[in-house]
């Protein structure tokens, strides 16, 4: 067992990556708390675990909001004594045109579309980690992953969601320097199309269109990703730290 007995903090773990990634974590010997806003989904996830023999915690709350945040991190140190990982998961998309205009009607993004999106995937990587990190210098350990994207390259649509997943990018690098005196590793992940629900409303005509241009010429499973994020937050991975791992399919060689 790669993580047995560590104790690891999830957030967005009510389905797809995040779901995936705690069940794996449970497998591998972790201590696990499950937070999400989806209470239902992180409910089951945490049934889930248990029931296969695993321990697991539940948190609800915004990974935006600094009191949910705190509570998170405070749950894994009462329940476990500690805090070794921290799965920065959680994210959302606001999907629109910066400026559209059609038949003389021009549309842009809003101000509410671009907070929201920022909010959880920038701000709420940054408090997390933040947060987390305190029991982690206490200790002198800790892995922190965050998720990046492919989309933080650019895609149309999306300007608020690649900005957010660019800047998730930099401020991995930042904290990986800030940090490694305190041998805290902190790493990013950035997927390509996974089959979750995020990607289930997407048009069939669409999506074949996306999967023509992955060179594997398929979507991920959840469980793929889930498994980097096992490797980077493992003992096998203590020498790396500040870098960005493309989890994409060969989507962007040659970028």
């Amino acid at each position: 067992m790669r993580l047995k007995d560590k104790a690891a903090l999830i957030t967005g773990s009510g389905s797809g990556i995040g779901r995936a990634t705690a069940l794996r974590f449970a497998q591998e010997g972790a201590r696990v708390v499950v937070a999400d806003m989806d209470e239902a989904g992180v409910n089951e996830t945490a049934r889930l675990i248990r029931e296969a023999g695993g321990e697991a915690v539940v948190v609800v709350g915004s990974v935006a909001a600094r009191a949910d945040a705190q509570q998170m991190v405070d749950s894994a140190t009462r329940a476990f004594g500690r805090l070794d990982i921290l799965i920065n998961n959680a994210g959302i998309t606001r999907d629109a045109l910066t400026v559209r205009v059609k038949d003389g009607d021009v549309k842009i993004m809003t101000d509410e579309q671009w907070d929201a999106v920022l909010s959880v995937n920038l701000k709420g990587t940054w408090l997390m980690a933040q947060l987390a990190a305190v029991p982690m210098i206490k200790q002198k350990y800790g892995r922190i992953v965050n998720t990046a994207s492919v989309g933080a390259q650019g895609n149309i649509g999306q300007a608020n969601y690649s900005a957010s997943k660019a800047g998730v990018i930099g401020l991995t690098k930042t904290l990986a320097l800030e940090w490694a005196r305190y041998r805290i590793a902190v790493n990013c992940v950035a997927p390509g199309g996974v089959k979750t629900r995020m990607t289930a409303a997407i048009p069939e005509n669409v999506m074949a269109t996306l999967v023509e241009r992955i060179p594997l010429k398929r979507m991920a499973e959840p469980d793929e990703i889930a498994a980097v994020h096992v490797f980077l937050a493992s003992d096998e991975a203590s020498y790396i730290t500040g870098q960005v791992i493309w989890v994409d399919g060969g989507l962007t060689v040659g970028a």
